[in-house]
């Protein structure tokens, strides 16, 4: 197996997103109460030709030729055009969707998305559960909330549009420096992942080597070591890795020597992993009745609104989620007629008594 360059990988890490001509697009899922689902796609682009503005393989979610499609453009206030493209399509249950899901071939096919839906009934109201889960990409990775506060795992998951606006309002300065720290910090986590899944991969392809399993220890135990030689040596990362110091220093010259086919294979192994293609877009959900609980921001349009990004989904999975309540009217009205009754049953024992 061909060796990867390790530059190459911490390069990959850190970017995740491979960024094309995508269209700017958010989605938009109106939810029923019979569980079915409304979902409205707008998308956004500056590409002049028509053939290439809005292809199917560089689309962020499931479409095809069942959709209704509408097509228009507007002027910037730049002078330059902006083609848009409206499509919507009605699932009659979740399971169509997830379907759609399993079945696209658009910019994000690799990713592992499904969506679920949930209706309880507690006699004074009925309970819905809406939510779009994306699978982790990484096995051995750490979870971002182990390198960030809380005030600082709000700033990374928000929308962009949000952090912008605060960047530059009236208290800009404590969110550049939120912003700063934010970076600093993600950046020591991607790190710290790239370490990790290598010590993963590695181990599992030594698996049953008895003789190895002090050699993996190890490699464990000395983890943040491994992971500051990484962070100093940038540019000599290559050459270190290439001549063996790296394995040396941390497995020993025997062990480096015996098992350089299984360290480079593991090394090829995270770079697969990590090549995936990704491109960013936005989830809304418009949730029945009353809004009970959820994890999203609000939107402009006062409407619940996800950022998805690769970022997000790298180390753990991604839930967007959103619960609301519909009053069951009959049953209140149920529950006032019996109320009703037992009290007009009481009344006339205490009357008959007297």
């Amino acid at each position: 197996m061909k060796r990867k360059s390790l530059k190459l990988i911490i390069a990959i890490i850190t970017i995740m997103v491979i960024s094309c001509n995508e269209p700017e697009t958010v989605v938009t899922n109106y939810v029923h109460p019979d569980g079915s689902v409304t979902r409205k796609i707008e998308m956004k682009s500056i590409e002049g030709d028509v053939n290439k503005r809005f292809k199917i393989s560089e689309i962020q979610v499931p479409i095809d030729s069942t959709w209704a499609v509408r097509d228009s453009v507007e002027v910037d206030q730049k002078g330059d055009s902006i083609w848009i493209r409206n499509a919507e399509k009605q699932f009659k249950n979740i399971d169509e969707l997830n379907m759609a899901y399993k079945t696209d071939s658009g910019a994000n096919k690799d990713i592992s998305r499904r969506a679920g839906f949930i209706k309880k009934f507690k006699w004074f109201n009925t309970e819905f559960r809406f939510s779009e889960r994306i699978e982790k990409e990484l096995s051995f990775g750490y979870p971002v909330k182990d390198f960030l506060n809380n005030e600082e795992l709000l700033y990374f998951y928000s929308p962009e549009d949000l952090k912008n606006s605060k960047e530059s309002g009236q208290d800009s300065l404590k969110f550049r420096a939120l912003s700063d720290s934010v970076k600093h910090k993600t950046d020591k986590w991607t790190e710290k992942n790239l370490v990790s899944e290598w010590i993963g991969e590695f181990s599992k392809l030594t698996a049953g080597k008895t003789e190895n399993d002090k050699a993996i220890q190890s490699l464990k135990a000395r983890e943040d070591e491994f992971v500051k030689i990484v962070e100093k040596n940038d540019k000599q990362l290559d050459s270190l890795w290439k001549n063996g110091i790296l394995l040396k220093e941390f497995m020993g010259e025997a062990n480096a020597l015996k098992y350089k086919s299984e360290a480079d294979s593991a090394l090829s192994i995270v770079t697969n992993d990590l090549w995936v293609k990704f491109s960013d877009y936005s989830v809304r959900i418009v949730m029945p009745g009353k809004l009970i609980g959820t994890n999203g921001f609000i939107d402009s349009s006062h409407l619940l609104l996800w950022p998805v990004k690769s970022d997000f989904f790298m180390t753990e999975p991604y839930e967007m989620w959103a619960e609301s309540k519909i009053p069951n009217r009959w049953a209140w009205i149920v529950s006032g007629v019996f109320l009703a009754f037992v009290v007009t049953g009481v009344i006339v024992r205490v009357i008959k008594k007297d």
